[in-house]
């Protein structure tokens, strides 16, 4: 707290400004403690509040532009890319674009308080040729939002942070020592999880040749895309493949034998949505169910067909 309390003094809305710049570029840097500490300091006669709202919107609206211009270039693969530097792994592509399809441009005014949505939803805006008009706007409000509640815990309860910032300056260095601990200890728990993540993903895969053999002597019974439909609708899907409600995984697959050779795909890292669809239908019984390696991207890279 006395170093977040002496950076937003000496250098005011610019360590505000590369903060947040730094958390929305992607970076496992916290930015609530210091536009706290920024609100409580500003009620002590620093900076008014309009212009660490302004700072923090501008930063946000900086490096969220950067991941909507790397949509608009790189498409839905700059998701794969995100999803696999993520201390998040429940951030996948999957649960972004389910969030996305269902409030279009409006999620971008939450985006940023669901934690591993807000890069990922700038992204795929731009992937998905969102006007930069409208991303903007919506983006501005919801940077407003999000940094307006942040500076105004700290402005409200600036007695409490200032308690907090006495009791630390009080321990002298193991005040310091306590804070690096929490963010290692908060850092150290998301490698862990993500860990065990990338552990379970450590199942048999179908190669995209073995796919296209399976379907050409008909032994495969399903392939099931487990994208939304709107990615569905951007890219096409595998042809045969159905659609499944992830909210209702078994009753997408009734009437197909648990016998028989099931193949589900995604256009996640490492299949994770696929693996996490093939799970749940391993305990009902299915035998085979295996992701395909490499996703719709492999399928499609190996000059596969597409049906729309």
């Amino acid at each position: 707290m006395n170093f977040l309390t002496m950076m937003v003094q000496q250098y005011g809305v610019g360590f505000v400004f590369l903060n947040v710049l730094a958390l929305q570029a992607g970076l496992p840097v916290p930015a609530y403690p210091a536009l706290m500490v920024a609100g409580a300091y500003a009620a002590m006669g620093g900076r008014p509040l309009w212009q660490l709202v302004a700072v923090g919107v501008a930063a946000a609206l900086v490096a969220d532009t950067g991941w909507y211009l790397a949509g608009r270039k790189f498409g839905i693969r700059i998701l794969g890319i995100l999803c696999r530097v993520s201390l998040s792994p429940d951030s996948c592509v999957r649960q972004t674009e389910s969030i996305f399809q269902r409030f279009g441009a409006t999620s971008m005014i939450f985006a940023k308080f669901v934690p591993g949505f807000a890069s990922v939803a700038t992204a795929l805006a731009g992937a998905m040729r969102l006007r930069y008009a409208i991303f903007v706007l919506f983006d501005a409000i919801g940077a407003g939002l999000w940094v307006g509640v942040g500076v105004g815990v700290g402005y409200i309860f600036r007695d409490a942070i200032s308690d907090a910032m006495a009791t630390l300056n009080s321990l002298g260095h193991y005040g310091l020592i306590l804070v690096l601990a929490g963010f290692m200890v908060w850092v150290a728990v998301k490698w862990w999880r993500r860990r065990m993540f990338v552990k379970q993903l450590r199942m048999d895969r179908v190669s995209v040749g073995e796919l296209r053999t399976l379907m050409d002597e008909s032994k495969v019974e399903a392939i099931v895309d487990v994208r939304s439909p709107l990615m569905q609708a951007s890219t096409g899907r595998i042809p045969g493949a159905r659609t499944i409600d992830m909210k209702k995984i078994a009753e997408g697959f009734e009437g197909v034998p648990v016998d028989g050779e099931v193949v589900v795909y995604c256009a996640c890292p490492n299949e994770a949505t696929a693996v996490k669809v093939a799970q749940p239908l391993a305990k009902v019984g299915f035998k085979r169910i295996r992701p395909l390696h490499g996703g719709i991207d492999a399928w499609i890279q190996a000059g596969n067909a597409v049906e729309r």
